[in-house]
């Protein structure tokens, strides 16, 4: 249990008059309890309040490897989760419940407790979850080397036998060779045309030459995740397709080089956003700059134009700006950026040099 992040939500709790709080994300239950419980159809809580009271409510079935049983209430499949739970409440009191609650069991908690007295805590939360402590960025670090790693090897195995859908598969089995504990999304391979799609799911496609090969990649590594894109080329590209190129790696430089504690988010995103619609392109730049990674593959901060976020020391994100040109392709490069006392730090290593393959 990490007492001092529990501490820190309280004293959240109490400038916010918000005097309990009941959290369902797995993530955020391991943030605060270090404890990792994938709780399926069954309802698992974590009850607080600020007067320091902290209940886990978790069906039976689950294993609880680290938390002390003063902290834990187990039910069976024959008792009902939400009665335990409204035990706890005061039901005249403001009770803060995060975004990750299932709607079934929610609205069975407002029928219990008679109250409509609930706060969005996924916010104070996130202000929290934001700033990576020390230990967090050695293993944001470690996970983004398995990454690198295993995008070095992914390109090589590029070929014109492979199709898209093979080539994902082909990169979870180099994440567990690498030492992942999985990877943090399925992949996103897009030969040719199809790289113009952000999120293009891997089909029968096969690359041929001149194709642009996007490969957006990720694992888990103790509970962490990474984050990568890299944009090669299968063969000589046109000559526009280069020139997209440079334009996509300058964005993503530029916008890198802003990084700093007291910048705003949206003043990131503005760079990069910016300096791809002087070069002609910004109706083809289609999504956000980047999201805050950590427990979560996209948590906060969002790096986006209308953020309200100020930049501080210990929190990462990724910074992915593209371009994407429909039927013909599109480049993407995403690193993740650690912000420093004085600056930045790229957690990515795996080289951005224009690659033909």
């Amino acid at each position: 249990m990490r007492k001092d992040r529990i501490e820190s939500l309280i004293d959240l709790m109490q400038k916010n008059h918000i005097y309990q709080a009941i959290i369902t994300s797995t993530s955020s239950i391991y943030y605060f309890l270090q404890e990792w419980i994938e709780p399926g159809e069954r309802l698992i809580a974590l009850f607080i309040n600020i007067s320091g009271k902290v209940k886990l409510i978790t069906n039976e079935i689950n294993r609880i490897q680290n938390l002390h049983e003063d902290y834990l209430l187990k039910y069976s499949d024959s008792e009902n989760p939400i009665k335990i739970l409204t035990s706890f409440i005061k039901s005249d009191e403001k009770v803060g419940i995060d975004e990750k609650w299932n709607a079934g069991f929610l609205l069975d908690l407002i029928k219990e407790i008679n109250t409509t007295n609930l706060e969005n805590i996924s916010p104070l939360i996130s202000n929290l979850r934001m700033i990576k402590d020390s230990e967090e960025i050695r293993l944001m670090k470690a996970s983004s080397l398995i990454n690198d790693n295993a995008m070095e090897k992914v390109i090589e195995i590029v070929s014109e036998m492979l199709p898209e859908k093979y080539l994902a598969k082909a990169i979870k089995n180099i994440f567990e060779k690498e030492g992942a504990d999985e990877v943090s999304f399925n992949p996103i391979i897009g030969y040719g045309k199809n790289s113009s799609d952000p999120h293009h799911l891997p089909d029968n496609s096969k690359v041929k030459d001149g194709d642009p090969v996007l490969i957006d990649i990720g694992c888990i590594k103790n509970y962490y995740c990474s984050d990568m894109t890299r944009t090669v080329f299968f063969g000589k590209p046109t000559e526009k397709m280069k020139d997209i190129y440079q334009i996509v790696l300058d964005a993503n430089l530029q916008a890198i080089e802003h990084v700093k504690p007291g910048v705003m988010a949206s003043e990131v995103d503005s760079i990069a956003r910016n300096f791809i619609k002087n070069k002609g392109y910004g109706d083809f730049f289609k999504h956000r700059l980047g999201h805050g990674v950590g427990l979560e593959i996209h948590e906060p901060p969002y790096i986006s134009f209308n953020s309200k976020t100020t930049l501080k020391p210990g929190m990462i994100f990724s910074i992915e700006p593209g371009i994407y040109i429909p039927k013909i392709g599109g480049v993407r490069i995403e690193d993740l950026v650690l912000v420093t006392e004085n600056g930045f730090e790229v957690l990515n290593k795996y080289p951005k040099d224009f690659i033909v393959i």
